[in-house]
């Protein structure tokens, strides 16, 4: 199980490698992990103040994955009976500068070596996102996406998926109605058109 941690990792798809690997046969995998949308609003903000302050752009937040990717890496690493969700979480701090502050108590900093924002640039970002985002009051939301996912470890025992074009009967209630019959229907896939 990883909670919230997943998003450090450098080699992610290695790492869940060695994780299935370490799993017992139908061993469960949990996790959940900061998604690429996770503070948005403040991405945004730097780029700008970057490209105002500086005249380009740099990496001052770590990379987070997108969760129409986790679903391959689970698959990828071997993990069967895959299932990835998401939830979006927007907190709401008193101005930008406290969200700041609180990502920094939080130890949420950039994970890129040899990547400090100046501190001119830092300011800017934070007037950019009070200007870009605050609302009345000067309140500022901080999204948050949230990926859960799970898979297992394969297992002989586990259900697996019919193979295509065994179906007995037909899914789709009209295809297969009137003097055709259940033997004709034209959505057999062993029926070639």
């Amino acid at each position: 199980m990883s909670n919230l941690t997943m998003h450090w990792i450098n080699d992610l798809p290695g790492t869940l490698t060695q994780i299935r690997r370490a799993l017992r046969p139908d061993g469960l995998f949990l996790a959940s992990m900061l998604g690429g949308d996770t503070l948005i609003e403040l991405r945004h903000a730097i780029t700008v103040a970057s490209m105002e302050r500086t005249g380009g752009l740099g990496s001052h937040l770590s990379p987070l994955a997108n969760v129409a990717d986790v679903g391959g890496l689970l698959g990828g690493a071997g993990f069967s009976l895959t299932a990835v969700d998401v939830d979006t979480v927007t907190i709401m701090f008193p101005d930008a500068m406290s969200l700041l502050y609180a990502l920094q108590d939080m130890g949420e900093n950039n994970a890129v070596h040899g990547r400090q924002m100046r501190r001119q640039t830092l300011i800017a970002a934070a007037a950019v996102y009070q200007a870009m985002y605050g609302r009345e009051g000067g309140a500022v939301p901080a999204t948050f996406q949230v990926i859960y996912m799970s898979g297992w470890a394969p297992h002989a025992s586990q259900q697996k998926a019919k193979t295509r074009g065994s179906a007995q009967a037909c899914s789709a209630s009209s295809c297969c109605s009137g003097s055709d019959g259940p033997d004709r229907c034209r959505w057999r896939t062993s029926e070639k058109f």
